[in-house]
Formats: structure tokens, sequence, C-alpha cells
């Protein structure tokens, strides 16, 4: 199994983990993120490229599935406007035995957060925007999975 998703939409985080629960595996590995709406946040306005990133997470995804012995990998991220408490990104990983589940989903995970070809612009209460950068941390976590 092998699911990849760039949608509007919201999902459904318990079907994507019963669809790789029902893999037989031993280790079911998940993230969900979630908009924050601290400091004033309204919303989160997501954009992209849809034809680039889909390919950009294709490759992702097929270089953990050659990384780690999994059974199944489910990667679904939203765009468009979303307010806080509003799911952003589902990672999901199936495997036989914890360890790979477990790191596959960090490793997908951290590539997503600093390196996803998406465009991130907060917008506020008071009516201000802000473009997000990604964070030094978080490309240090991403450049940690590097080969």
């Amino acid at each position: 199994m092998r699911r990849i998703a760039i949608q509007t939409e919201d999902f459904d985080a318990s079907a994507e983990l019963a669809a790789l629960e029902g893999l037989g595996g031993g280790g079911v590995a998940s993230f969900t993120g979630i908009v924050r709406g601290e400091g004033g946040l309204a919303a989160l306005e997501l954009e992209h490229y849809p034809a680039m990133t889909l390919l950009q997470v294709e490759r992702i995804v097929d270089d953990a599935m050659a990384r780690w012995p999994l059974l199944g990998l489910s990667v679904i991220h939203r765009v468009g406007r979303l307010e806080p408490g509003a799911r952003i990104v589902f990672v999901g990983a199936a495997s036989r035995h914890r360890a790979a589940a477990l790191e596959s989903c960090a490793f997908l995970i951290d590539w997503l957060k600093s390196n996803a070809p998406f465009w991130k612009k907060e917008h506020f209460a008071d009516g201000a925007t802000r473009w997000v950068e990604a964070r030094p941390e978080d490309e240090a976590k991403a450049r940690g999975w590097t080969r």
C-alpha cells in the first residue's frame, strides 16, 4: 500500500490507520499535524504548485519505501485555508517491526516540514499576514536523514 494525497478536504486519520493496520504487520506509526492557534492566528493558508508538489512527495515516499522494510505508507497533506484546530498533515507507516514504522514516519514528517514545496502564509485576527519560513531546527532534522 502506498497512498499519497494532496487535497483541500479533511481526512479521517482513523480510517488511514485502519488501512495500515489491515496490512498485517507488527507495527504502525503515525503523525497527525494540527494547525495551532497561538498568537492570534486566525488561519494558515497553504499554496503549492500541484505537479511539482506531487512529484516531490512521491519521490520522498519512494525513498522511504526503499530505506525501510515497509508494508505500507500513507501521506496526506492539505492545502488551502485552514483554521486553528484543523488537521493539516497525516503520515502513517506500517511494517513488521516498530523501528521501521517509527523511523520512516519521523523521516517523512521531517522532510515534509522543511523541504516539501508548500508555501505557508499565516493570517492573524488583526488583519496582519506573514509568510512562514522554515525553522533552522527543522532543517537540521531533515539534513540528519541525508545518506
